[in-house]
Protein backbone atom coordinates (compact mmCIF):
# COMPACT_ATOMS: atom_id res chain seq x y z
CA UNK A 1 0.00 0.00 0.00
CA UNK A 2 1.06 4.11 -0.37
CA UNK A 3 0.26 6.04 2.02
CA UNK A 4 -0.72 9.95 1.09
CA UNK A 5 -0.55 12.95 3.34
CA UNK A 6 -3.58 15.16 2.40
CA UNK A 7 -4.59 18.16 3.91
CA UNK A 8 -8.04 19.16 4.97
CA UNK A 9 -8.51 22.80 5.04
CA UNK A 10 -11.55 24.95 3.53
CA UNK A 11 -8.83 25.59 0.43
CA UNK A 12 -7.99 21.82 0.16
CA UNK A 13 -8.67 20.08 -3.46
CA UNK A 14 -9.31 16.49 -2.86
CA UNK A 15 -8.97 13.97 -5.52
CA UNK A 16 -9.62 10.02 -4.90
CA UNK A 17 -9.54 9.89 -1.43
CA UNK A 18 -12.52 8.20 -1.71
CA UNK A 19 -10.84 5.64 -3.17
CA UNK A 20 -8.60 4.89 -0.21
CA UNK A 21 -9.32 1.51 2.26
CA UNK A 22 -8.04 3.74 5.56
CA UNK A 23 -8.63 6.98 6.26
CA UNK A 24 -6.58 8.62 8.86
CA UNK A 25 -7.55 12.09 10.84
CA UNK A 26 -5.93 13.92 13.08
CA UNK A 27 -5.13 17.32 14.52
CA UNK A 28 -2.14 19.76 13.20
CA UNK A 29 -1.40 22.94 14.50
CA UNK A 30 -3.85 25.34 14.72
CA UNK A 31 -6.64 22.95 15.64
CA UNK A 32 -6.61 22.21 11.68
CA UNK A 33 -6.80 18.57 10.81
CA UNK A 34 -4.75 16.71 8.15
CA UNK A 35 -5.51 13.36 6.46
CA UNK A 36 -3.54 10.47 5.94
CA UNK A 37 -4.91 7.92 2.88
CA UNK A 38 -3.92 4.15 3.03
CA UNK A 39 -4.69 2.98 -0.82
CA UNK A 40 -4.10 -1.00 -1.51
CA UNK A 41 -5.16 -0.18 -5.12
CA UNK A 42 -3.40 2.92 -6.51
CA UNK A 43 -1.98 1.81 -9.59
CA UNK A 44 -4.64 3.15 -11.83
CA UNK A 45 -5.34 6.35 -10.18
CA UNK A 46 -5.57 9.19 -12.35
CA UNK A 47 -5.40 12.28 -9.58
CA UNK A 48 -4.73 12.25 -6.14
CA UNK A 49 -3.95 14.79 -3.89
CA UNK A 50 -3.78 17.17 -3.18
CA UNK A 51 -0.55 16.44 -1.31
CA UNK A 52 0.70 18.26 2.09
CA UNK A 53 3.55 17.85 3.92
CA UNK A 54 4.68 15.42 6.44
CA UNK A 55 3.83 15.03 10.30
CA UNK A 56 5.95 12.43 12.08
CA UNK A 57 3.06 10.76 13.57
CA UNK A 58 1.33 9.56 11.22
CA UNK A 59 4.90 8.19 9.56
CA UNK A 60 3.82 5.74 12.64
CA UNK A 61 0.56 4.81 11.26
CA UNK A 62 2.15 4.76 7.69
CA UNK A 63 4.83 2.10 9.21
CA UNK A 64 2.27 -0.54 10.56
CA UNK A 65 0.72 -1.02 6.81
CA UNK A 66 4.03 -1.32 5.90
CA UNK A 67 3.05 1.69 3.24
CA UNK A 68 5.00 3.76 1.19
CA UNK A 69 4.53 7.12 2.89
CA UNK A 70 4.37 10.04 0.55
CA UNK A 71 3.96 13.99 1.16
CA UNK A 72 5.05 17.22 0.21
CA UNK A 73 8.31 17.81 2.73
CA UNK A 74 7.79 18.93 6.40
CA UNK A 75 9.07 20.72 9.32
CA UNK A 76 12.14 19.63 10.82
CA UNK A 77 10.68 17.57 13.77
CA UNK A 78 10.20 14.94 10.79
CA UNK A 79 14.17 14.77 9.97
CA UNK A 80 14.99 12.50 12.04
CA UNK A 81 12.32 9.35 11.09
CA UNK A 82 12.23 10.19 7.09
CA UNK A 83 15.94 9.77 7.42
CA UNK A 84 16.15 6.21 8.81
CA UNK A 85 17.22 3.52 6.41
CA UNK A 86 14.04 1.75 7.09
CA UNK A 87 11.65 4.45 6.16
CA UNK A 88 9.97 4.08 2.58
CA UNK A 89 9.06 7.56 1.69
CA UNK A 90 8.52 9.41 -1.12
CA UNK A 91 9.09 13.59 -0.99
CA UNK A 92 7.71 14.93 -3.55
CA UNK A 93 10.02 17.96 -3.00
CA UNK A 94 13.38 16.25 -3.43
CA UNK A 95 11.91 13.89 -6.54
CA UNK A 96 9.67 16.39 -8.50
CA UNK A 97 8.83 14.36 -10.88
CA UNK A 98 6.98 12.30 -8.06
CA UNK A 99 3.70 14.95 -8.45
CA UNK A 100 2.14 17.54 -10.80
CA UNK A 101 0.49 20.94 -10.33
CA UNK A 102 -2.60 20.79 -11.84
CA UNK A 103 -5.72 23.90 -11.18
CA UNK A 104 -7.01 23.92 -7.70
CA UNK A 105 -8.46 26.11 -5.00
CA UNK A 106 -5.17 27.94 -4.24
CA UNK A 107 -1.99 28.15 -5.38
CA UNK A 108 -0.53 26.03 -2.37
CA UNK A 109 -2.79 23.30 -3.03
CA UNK A 110 -2.02 22.44 -6.58
CA UNK A 111 0.34 19.06 -5.74
CA UNK A 112 -1.21 15.91 -7.11
CA UNK A 113 0.17 12.91 -8.15
CA UNK A 114 -1.15 9.43 -9.70
CA UNK A 115 -0.53 5.74 -10.15
CA UNK A 116 2.01 6.19 -13.06
CA UNK A 117 3.96 8.72 -10.94
CA UNK A 118 4.02 6.81 -8.11
CA UNK A 119 5.55 3.75 -9.70
CA UNK A 120 7.78 5.94 -11.21
CA UNK A 121 9.59 7.19 -7.87
CA UNK A 122 9.21 3.39 -6.44
CA UNK A 123 11.42 2.38 -8.99
CA UNK A 124 13.68 5.80 -8.71
CA UNK A 125 14.27 4.57 -5.19
CA UNK A 126 14.28 0.97 -5.57
CA UNK A 127 11.80 0.23 -2.90
CA UNK A 128 9.95 -3.46 -2.97
CA UNK A 129 5.93 -3.60 -4.29
CA UNK A 130 6.22 -7.13 -1.49
CA UNK A 131 6.27 -6.87 2.54
CA UNK A 132 9.14 -6.09 3.97
CA UNK A 133 11.22 -9.32 6.06
CA UNK A 134 9.79 -9.47 9.33
CA UNK A 135 6.73 -7.50 8.53
CA UNK A 136 3.97 -9.83 10.32
CA UNK A 137 0.70 -7.68 9.99
CA UNK A 138 -0.19 -8.19 7.18
CA UNK A 139 -4.10 -9.24 8.21
CA UNK A 140 -3.65 -5.88 10.98
CA UNK A 141 -7.87 -6.13 11.31
CA UNK A 142 -9.77 -8.81 12.52
CA UNK A 143 -12.82 -9.00 10.30
CA UNK A 144 -16.38 -10.10 10.88
CA UNK A 145 -17.29 -12.52 7.77
CA UNK A 146 -19.94 -11.30 5.41
CA UNK A 147 -22.64 -13.90 6.61
CA UNK A 148 -22.20 -12.97 10.42
CA UNK A 149 -21.83 -9.15 10.47
CA UNK A 150 -20.86 -7.41 13.31
CA UNK A 151 -23.62 -5.70 14.66
CA UNK A 152 -22.66 -4.93 18.43
CA UNK A 153 -25.61 -6.76 19.63
CA UNK A 154 -23.45 -8.91 21.87
CA UNK A 155 -22.54 -6.13 23.72
CA UNK A 156 -24.93 -5.11 26.64
CA UNK A 157 -23.62 -2.05 27.02
CA UNK A 158 -23.73 -1.05 23.22
CA UNK A 159 -25.27 2.52 22.43
CA UNK A 160 -27.07 4.31 19.89
CA UNK A 161 -25.07 5.90 17.33
CA UNK A 162 -26.99 7.73 14.63
CA UNK A 163 -24.54 10.54 14.82
CA UNK A 164 -20.84 10.63 15.60
CA UNK A 165 -19.83 14.57 15.97
CA UNK A 166 -16.14 14.96 16.68
CA UNK A 167 -16.84 19.33 16.12
CA UNK A 168 -15.45 19.35 19.97
CA UNK A 169 -12.30 17.69 18.77
CA UNK A 170 -12.12 19.26 15.61
CA UNK A 171 -12.76 22.51 16.03
CA UNK A 172 -12.14 23.96 12.81
CA UNK A 173 -12.81 21.07 10.41
CA UNK A 174 -16.03 20.37 12.44
CA UNK A 175 -16.73 16.67 11.09
CA UNK A 176 -19.35 14.14 12.22
CA UNK A 177 -20.74 10.93 10.75
CA UNK A 178 -24.30 10.08 10.16
CA UNK A 179 -25.88 6.92 10.00
CA UNK A 180 -27.72 5.81 6.68
CA UNK A 181 -29.79 3.03 7.50
CA UNK A 182 -30.11 2.01 3.51
CA UNK A 183 -26.75 1.56 2.77
CA UNK A 184 -25.28 0.60 6.75
CA UNK A 185 -22.33 2.97 6.29
CA UNK A 186 -21.60 6.26 8.23
CA UNK A 187 -21.65 9.00 5.83
CA UNK A 188 -19.49 11.79 6.38
CA UNK A 189 -20.12 15.54 6.78
CA UNK A 190 -18.03 18.45 7.12
CA UNK A 191 -18.92 22.51 8.10
CA UNK A 192 -15.36 24.34 8.12
CA UNK A 193 -15.68 27.55 9.34
CA UNK A 194 -17.39 29.85 7.84
CA UNK A 195 -20.07 27.44 5.60
CA UNK A 196 -22.86 25.41 6.09
CA UNK A 197 -22.77 21.63 6.58
CA UNK A 198 -22.29 19.72 3.66
CA UNK A 199 -21.73 16.60 2.37
CA UNK A 200 -17.35 15.81 2.46
CA UNK A 201 -16.87 15.27 -1.11
CA UNK A 202 -14.32 13.24 -2.92
CA UNK A 203 -13.79 15.76 -6.51
CA UNK A 204 -12.50 12.79 -8.25
CA UNK A 205 -15.82 10.77 -8.57
CA UNK A 206 -18.00 13.54 -6.79
CA UNK A 207 -18.89 10.61 -3.92
CA UNK A 208 -19.39 11.39 -0.50
CA UNK A 209 -16.98 9.87 1.61
CA UNK A 210 -19.13 6.86 3.66
CA UNK A 211 -17.46 3.91 5.99
CA UNK A 212 -18.69 1.11 7.17
CA UNK A 213 -16.24 1.29 10.49
CA UNK A 214 -15.36 4.14 12.70
CA UNK A 215 -12.51 3.90 15.17
CA UNK A 216 -11.80 6.98 17.98
CA UNK A 217 -9.05 6.82 19.19
CA UNK A 218 -8.14 8.82 22.09
CA UNK A 219 -4.03 9.67 22.46
CA UNK A 220 -1.49 11.25 24.64
CA UNK A 221 -0.25 14.33 23.30
CA UNK A 222 2.39 17.43 23.73
CA UNK A 223 2.38 20.75 21.91
CA UNK A 224 5.67 21.06 20.96
CA UNK A 225 6.75 25.37 20.31
CA UNK A 226 5.21 28.36 20.07
CA UNK A 227 4.07 27.39 16.42
CA UNK A 228 1.68 24.74 17.89
CA UNK A 229 3.60 21.72 16.09
CA UNK A 230 2.44 18.69 18.14
CA UNK A 231 3.58 15.96 18.93
CA UNK A 232 1.17 12.46 19.55
CA UNK A 233 2.02 8.82 21.51
CA UNK A 234 1.33 6.64 19.32
CA UNK A 235 2.66 3.87 20.68
CA UNK A 236 0.88 3.25 24.09
CA UNK A 237 -1.07 0.74 25.93
CA UNK A 238 -3.04 2.69 28.11
CA UNK A 239 -5.67 4.67 26.52
CA UNK A 240 -8.99 4.14 25.04
CA UNK A 241 -11.06 4.98 22.62
CA UNK A 242 -14.61 3.68 20.68
CA UNK A 243 -15.64 1.30 17.99
CA UNK A 244 -18.77 2.15 15.82
CA UNK A 245 -20.27 0.00 13.34
CA UNK A 246 -24.12 -0.46 11.60
CA UNK A 247 -25.33 1.72 13.70
CA UNK A 248 -24.40 1.37 17.14
CA UNK A 249 -21.03 1.75 19.29
CA UNK A 250 -19.36 0.22 21.90
CA UNK A 251 -16.01 1.35 23.94
CA UNK A 252 -12.51 -0.15 23.38
CA UNK A 253 -8.86 0.34 24.80
CA UNK A 254 -6.02 -0.05 21.98
CA UNK A 255 -2.63 -0.75 22.07
CA UNK A 256 0.59 -0.31 19.68
CA UNK A 257 3.80 -1.33 21.21
CA UNK A 258 5.92 -1.59 18.10
CA UNK A 259 6.70 0.89 14.99
CA UNK A 260 5.55 -1.90 12.30
CA UNK A 261 3.65 -3.36 15.01
CA UNK A 262 -0.63 -2.72 14.35
CA UNK A 263 -2.64 -0.92 16.49
CA UNK A 264 -4.92 -3.24 18.14
CA UNK A 265 -8.56 -2.41 19.56
CA UNK A 266 -10.09 -4.76 22.71
CA UNK A 267 -13.62 -4.19 23.80
CA UNK A 268 -13.85 -4.18 27.75
CA UNK A 269 -13.82 -8.08 28.02
CA UNK A 270 -10.04 -7.99 26.60
CA UNK A 271 -11.11 -10.02 23.22
CA UNK A 272 -10.16 -7.80 19.42
CA UNK A 273 -12.92 -6.68 18.10
CA UNK A 274 -13.73 -7.72 14.78
CA UNK A 275 -14.45 -4.77 11.98
CA UNK A 276 -16.68 -5.25 9.34
CA UNK A 277 -15.80 -5.62 5.56
CA UNK A 278 -15.89 -1.97 4.10
CA UNK A 279 -13.91 1.09 4.42
CA UNK A 280 -12.88 2.58 7.75
CA UNK A 281 -12.25 6.10 9.55
CA UNK A 282 -9.67 6.49 11.96
CA UNK A 283 -9.94 9.87 13.68
CA UNK A 284 -7.05 10.37 16.65
CA UNK A 285 -8.68 12.76 19.77
CA UNK A 286 -6.16 14.72 21.79
CA UNK A 287 -6.29 13.00 25.37
CA UNK A 288 -8.90 15.28 27.55
CA UNK A 289 -10.93 16.05 24.38
CA UNK A 290 -14.41 15.31 24.25
CA UNK A 291 -16.83 14.01 20.91
CA UNK A 292 -20.74 13.52 20.32
CA UNK A 293 -22.77 10.75 19.89
CA UNK A 294 -26.41 11.55 19.34
CA UNK A 295 -26.24 14.36 21.19
CA UNK A 296 -24.44 12.70 24.65
CA UNK A 297 -21.01 13.98 25.76
CA UNK A 298 -18.31 11.45 25.74
CA UNK A 299 -14.71 12.39 27.26
CA UNK A 300 -11.45 10.82 26.39
CA UNK A 301 -9.53 8.83 28.74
Amino acid sequence: PVAIMIPNSKTASQYSISDASILYECNVEGSMTRLMAVFEDWKNLEKVGNIRSCRDYYLYWAFEWDAIYIHYGGPFYIDDLVGRSDTQNINCIDYGKASFRDTAKNSTDNAFTSGSLIQDAINHYGYPLTYRDGYSDATHYQFAGSSEPNTLEQYSDAINASKIDLSPAYPVTNCYFIYNEETGLYDRYQHLSGDSDGPHIDLANNKQLAFKNVLIQNTYFEVRDQKGYLSFQCHDTTRDGWFFTNGKGIHVTWEKTSDYGATRYYDDNGNEIKLNTGKTMVCIVEDGDTFNVDDKSIESN
